[in-house]
């Protein structure tokens, strides 16, 4: 009997040995706490604009690295994110298999982003030497890896971009399993086999059989006389 793809990729463990569902629930519980401080950093920074605002002489640049607009925009996305998070972690837990499918895009969209960004690098090579001149001149190490060679320099860059989406995908895996397990969990419960024999007998669900109008009672009965 052939199998699909998708059928022999499928399995019911992630890392560290635990339940994809039980995966899953962490992993939207991480990125929530991610975003949480990310949203905590912007709300502060925008309480407190005179001490946490970078201008661009800061960074030897023209424009200010980051407005109160775009830091809006940025609070609403980490908002956004939280709940798209707490939404994956909620279907896993109550078997919800819609509020995991969020996520599972986000994943997606994320992935196809980081992969874009390997492929420019590779297409265009000379977008690594153009981002470490733009780095301020305080930056940790930015003397050592300017000095490497632009070939070592884009395989390193590569190398470790394809570790990350290496990560990503099996992350991206890990959330696909726990939908198929929660869709396969809610269809088990929904149909019912009881098996008598070599007869198979299909019963509705609970609530299509309590639709049913019950049938009409027989006519009472009687007795003969002779």
């Amino acid at each position: 009997m052939m199998m699909s793809p998708w059928d022999r990729w499928y399995s019911t463990s992630c890392c560290l040995c635990c339940h994809v569902r039980t995966g899953t629930i962490i992993l939207g519980v991480w990125y929530m706490l991610i975003n949480a401080v990310v949203l905590l950093i912007l709300l502060t920074a925008l309480s407190d604009p005179e001490q946490y605002h970078l201008t661009s002489a800061e960074l030897a640049n023209d424009l200010d690295v980051m407005d109160d607009a775009n830091m809006c925009i940025a609070s609403a996305i980490s908002l956004l994110m939280i709940l798209i998070c707490g939404m994956a972690a909620y279907g896993a837990y109550k078997l919800h298999a819609a509020w995991i499918i969020p996520f599972f895009c986000y994943q997606i969209f994320d992935f196809a982003l980081n992969t874009l960004v390997a492929v420019s690098i590779a297409v265009y090579p000379n977008t690594v030497e153009d981002y470490l001149q733009q780095l301020p001149d305080n930056f940790p190490y930015k003397e050592e890896i300017a000095a490497l060679s632009s070939v070592c320099l884009v395989l390193i860059v590569l190398l470790f971009i394809s570790c990350i989406l290496g990560f990503k995908a099996y992350l991206i895996a890990c959330v696909w399993n726990c939908y198929r397990y929660v869709t396969g969990r809610s269809t088990a419960e929904i149909l019912l086999y009881v098996t008598t024999n070599d007869t198979t007998v299909l019963l509705p669900p609970y609530d299509d059989s309590m639709g049913i109008p019950p049938k009409s009672a027989p006519p009472p009965y009687t007795t003969a006389m002779a």
